[in-house]
């Protein structure tokens, strides 16, 4: 009698975690990724020796969602963009660029719902960087991969006039020293990524105490992300 009713409470159990898990949302989101910053990424050591403490607080980044949903809030197509200032070098290996202040940019044909679970992935996906988001502003968002892979194309991001990434692959002619390597990760979560040159790289906002332009740069960072639970 004692192990029928043993049996009967773990199956009990069971059928719960089974009725449990079947009420937690999904979340199975792939997409495309760009970053650039105000500091070459690949670059060599007395390059970025050069530049620490001084330059790179500066970034711009975004994420155009292909295909997936958010924590049930399907994402098809949309895109969100963040721009950040730090008090230092973003990536610094022996500092801290914290604090952070940042302005997310989410794709303006989102659903108010969409839009939050926008904002909710990219501060997922970004660590502390999207802690002090002080605006949040619905714009039109274009992100576009010209060529058969990201590793290896030109991609071109704008949210509105607001701010703008163009990049391409690195070529030969872009070594400087030879001693080139990637030098900073990159400031999100990826599957795959790959340093790239930055043609364009602007912000043009009020909410940063801070506006941009830093083209012709190894600065960027193009990508490609799967994330799930």
């Amino acid at each position: 009698m004692t192990t029928q009713i043993l049996r009967a409470g773990l199956a009990g159990f069971a059928l719960m975690g089974v009725s449990l898990a079947a009420g937690v949302p999904a979340t199975d989101i792939k997409g495309a990724y760009v970053e650039a910053r105000t500091a070459d990424v690949y670059t060599g050591a007395c390059f970025a020796n050069s530049e620490v403490q001084l330059v790179g607080n500066l970034a711009v980044f975004g994420w155009k969602i292909n295909k997936g949903t958010w924590q049930g809030v399907n994402l098809d197509g949309l895109a969100v963009v963040a721009a950040v200032r730090a008090n230092s070098t973003l990536g610094d290996r022996t500092g801290t660029a914290y604090p952070v202040k940042a302005v997310l940019m989410v794709d303006e044909r989102a659903s108010l719902e969409q839009r939050d679970a926008l904002r909710r992935f990219a501060v997922r996906q970004s660590g502390d960087l999207l802690q002090d988001i002080v605006k949040v502003e619905a714009l039109p968002i274009e992100f576009e991969v010209k060529g058969s892979s990201i590793h290896a194309a030109s991609v071109a991001l704008s949210a509105g006039t607001l701010a703008k990434i163009e990049t391409r692959a690195i070529a030969q002619a872009d070594h400087v020293c030879s001693h080139e390597e990637t030098w900073y990760d990159p400031l999100t979560t990826l599957d795959h990524a790959m340093p790239a040159y930055t043609i364009a790289h602007r912000f043009a906002g009020e909410d940063l105490n801070s506006r941009w332009s830093s083209p012709d740069k190894r600065s960027a960072f193009v990508g490609t992300f799967h994330y799930k639970e």
